[in-house]
Order: structure tokens, then sequence, then C-alpha cells
């Protein structure tokens, strides 16, 4: 049994739960570890179940609970190299924390297979995470990446459910409150990946497998969850594939009101 649940999700915090009947992990801690202990807990998650925490890079919105998790928990932390540098040099990671440099060949957590892939971001040295669950099932996250790489793109091609970024609606950025150098950023290949970008990217995964889809990280500014919603819907049906037959396709919500996925 697979269990997936976006705690939280969006440009003020990210954290995603998965889980098998052995335990879970966590992709991200971005908001205070006491959100996400009350978000666990409201799902009949004990935190002391959580095997390890898997951070995507080293930006707040991604690590906001990490120290004080590490020194109630001892949870293990993962992350790249340049990451984990990042969080030392920042003095995030204290003596509480168990930090270890993720390694090629994975890490098996409570029966559960965690392997990487480099994304396209700002940052020191970004990932995503692909969860090879003991049921046979594979779930995938995939956010703060501005274009998706074939490397990218072959870690989520054939996993059962995908977490990818849906960040801005194009016209909304180039036309809203930003500064030109956001704007740039943003929009740049290390940047966030636009509505349209992640919407053409999900026919192609449906064909192969993927039967769930979460769009994650809107930002607040320059996206709204039925533009996101729409442009990913539109793309899969132009294709041929019918929701709630072929595919279903969820925004994850920015605060912690997302039911559990059990599949």
């Amino acid at each position: 049994m697979a269990r997936f649940c976006p705690l939280f999700s969006g440009s003020s915090g990210n954290c995603t739960y998965i889980g098998s009947s052995s335990g879970g992990v966590l992709v991200d801690v971005g908001v205070s570890a006491r959100r996400i202990e009350l978000a666990l807990w409201d799902r009949g998650i004990d935190p002391r179940s959580i095997g390890a925490v898997f951070i995507t890079h080293e930006h707040s919105d991604h690590i906001s609970g990490l120290r004080v998790l590490c020194k109630k928990y001892g949870y293990r932390v993962y992350a790249s190299a340049g990451t984990l540098g990042a969080l030392i040099d920042a003095n995030t990671l204290d003596v509480y924390g168990v930090p270890d440099t993720m390694p090629e060949q994975g890490v098996e957590v409570a029966d559960m297979l965690v392997t990487a892939f480099r994304t396209s971001h700002d940052s020191r040295e970004s990932m995503g995470y692909r969860i090879h669950l003991p049921d046979d099932r594979r779930v995938a996250v995939a956010t703060d990446t501005g274009l998706i790489t074939d490397d990218t793109r072959q870690a989520l091609t054939g996993c059962d459910l995908v977490l990818l970024e849906s960040n801005h609606d194009v016209h909304m950025l180039e036309n809203g409150p930003y500064p030109y150098y956001l704007k740039r950023r943003i929009l740049a290949s290390t940047g966030h990946l636009s509505n349209e970008a992640c919407a053409r990217e999900l026919p192609a995964l449906a064909e192969r497998g993927t039967a769930r889809f979460f769009l994650g990280h809107l930002s607040k500014e320059n996206n709204l969850p039925q533009l996101a919603y729409e442009t990913s819907r539109l793309s899969l049906t132009e294709a041929g594939l019918r929701e709630g037959i072929d595919y279903t396709l969820t925004v994850a919500p920015r605060d912690s009101t997302a039911e559990m996925t059990v599949f």
C-alpha cells in the first residue's frame, strides 16, 4: 500500500509525505516544524515514523522546519553534496542533524528505495526524488526547475504518481508586480516551471503509465489553482486522454488541507 500527501505546496513552503506500511519519508520541510507535526498527526501519522528527510535544495521554502525537526526527532537528512554544503554554511544543520550526501544508488528507507535526479534551479545543486515502494508503485517529486531535462523526464517516466511543478502563468508573471530581475529569474532555465511547460510533459507521462498527477509549487502572486488545472487538463484532453478514466489531476493545496492518496 502506497500513501502520498502534499502536506504543503507553494512559494510559501513545501513538504510532501510518501509512505508505506513500514513508515514514511518527507521530501522537503519548508514550513515550521510545528505545522508539519500537526499536519502529520491530522492524517494519523506519528512523526516518529518518518525514516528520513530528503531535501531538494537549500532555499527557505524547502528547509524552514529542518533544524527543529532534526533536534526533536534525530531524522537522517539526505541531499546533494552542494545542498548539504549550503545548509552547513548557513548553520541550518548542527549536531542534531544526521546529514548524508545522497548516494547514486539511492537510499532504502521503510521498505522504499529513494533515488535522486538533478533539476535545473538557481541553487547550489538541486534535485528531485523518485520513490520505489514495496508494492512496485513509483512516485516522483519534481519542483523548482526551470526546464525538464532528459534526465528528469526519464526519472518521471513510468511513475504511477507524479508531483510536478506548475509554478506560474507566464502572462500573469510578465504583467504582474514583480520587479524585472525577479521575473527574469523565474522565467530562466534555472527558474521555475510554468503552467504551459508543465502541461506539455503530462500526455507523454500518462501514455507511459502515470495515472495520478499533482500540480505543485504554485506561485501565490503569479498563478491561480484553476488556471494551472485547466492548462494541464486541456493538454491531456487534446492528447485524447480522459480525466477520471486515464488519469486524475489534482492541484496540491498551499496549506495542510490535502487528503491522503492511497494507491
